[in-house]
């Protein structure tokens, strides 16, 4: 089982692409923050990122792509000490255009996520994730990046569902990249993932999320004591080994409770709890309502 996929599955993920953008001479547009992750690759040339709250700048060049993870408004520019062109007045054109010229031309999208999304996936990642586009290990992020911008531009056969799908491909690589050579500037469960004495213990909850794990039997799985488990767990995660899988468990049944298919025994059975009370006691103290209000809450979103 692969736990970034459970939580990608969890957290509903899906992706949307936007119009491309093309820019030349001097030019700066300027975004409003975005809901959920906003990412952006270049095709072409070269331009400034400014994201407010961050220190510095970023240079974009051809190949690369960034993500914004947090609701941040940004400045994408020639020059950064030119005056600014709200990003919605030039987005209503297809291709949107800024500046003269075609020096710089990007494409973009993002990726929506349903309302546990932020403290699962994204709290706990740094605001910005740059790629540059000339790193070797980014060959996987190019190539989605390339496709992306071929099926947009040629609007073949099911073009738009293809790029979507390319874009999750782009999403998922860019997680692992970061967690691969800045593991540092992550906390939470996906720190989890890239530490070698975590990671087995969170695969193991994640196989098997039902079954009445104990520390020492995580520990077993991870190979070293009950007591150095316990402390590596809660310095990289945040949380002891019990209290993550109490969450874990809770959002399965958050996410089979928004389908609506199963009964509530049924749900805390599979997810690790003996019985109904024992699941909406867990449930309540964790999410604020009981298991049948948040069903009955959810079904009301969803009409």
């Amino acid at each position: 089982m692969d736990p970034l996929q459970d939580v990608l599955n969890v957290v509903e993920a899906t992706s949307y692409l936007s119009t491309a953008f093309i820019a030349g001479g001097d030019w700066a547009v300027r975004f409003e923050p975005p809901l959920g992750v906003k990412f952006n690759s270049v095709q072409r040339g070269h331009c400034l990122l400014a994201v407010d709250g961050q220190a510095a700048p970023i240079a974009l060049a051809p190949d690369d792509c960034y993500l914004l993870t947090q609701p941040r408004a940004f400045t994408l520019a020639s020059d950064l000490s030119l005056a600014t062109v709200p990003a919605g007045r030039i987005f209503r054109e297809n291709p949107a255009r800024a500046g003269a010229g075609e020096e710089v031309v990007m494409v973009g999208g993002g990726f929506r996520f349903n309302e546990r999304a932020r403290s699962l996936l994204l709290d706990n990642l740094p605001p910005v994730l740059h790629v540059p586009g000339d790193r070797p290990e980014a060959e996987t992020v190019r190539w989605a990046l390339r496709h992306i911008g071929t099926e947009l531009t040629g609007g073949g056969l099911g073009a738009g569902a293809i790029a979507e799908h390319l874009a999750m491909v782009m999403l998922i690589e860019v997680l692992r990249l970061h967690l691969a050579q800045r593991p540092g500037d992550t906390s939470g469960w996906l720190a989890g993932l890239a530490d070698p004495l975590v990671a087995d213990a969170i695969r193991a909850m994640h196989e098997r999320p039902g079954q009445a794990w104990t520390v020492a039997e995580l520990a077993a799985v991870s190979r070293v004591s009950r007591s150095t488990l316990a402390a590596r767990f809660k310095q990289v995660v945040g949380q002891g080994p019990l209290e993550y899988l109490t969450a874990w468990r809770i959002e399965l049944a958050s996410q089979r409770l928004r389908e609506g298919t199963q009964t509530l025994d049924r749900i805390a059975r599979d997810v690790g709890y003996g019985s109904e009370s024992a699941l909406s006691t867990a449930f309540k103290r964790v999410m604020g309502s009981s298991p049948r209000e948040y069903r009955r809450s959810s079904d009301t979103v969803g009409r």
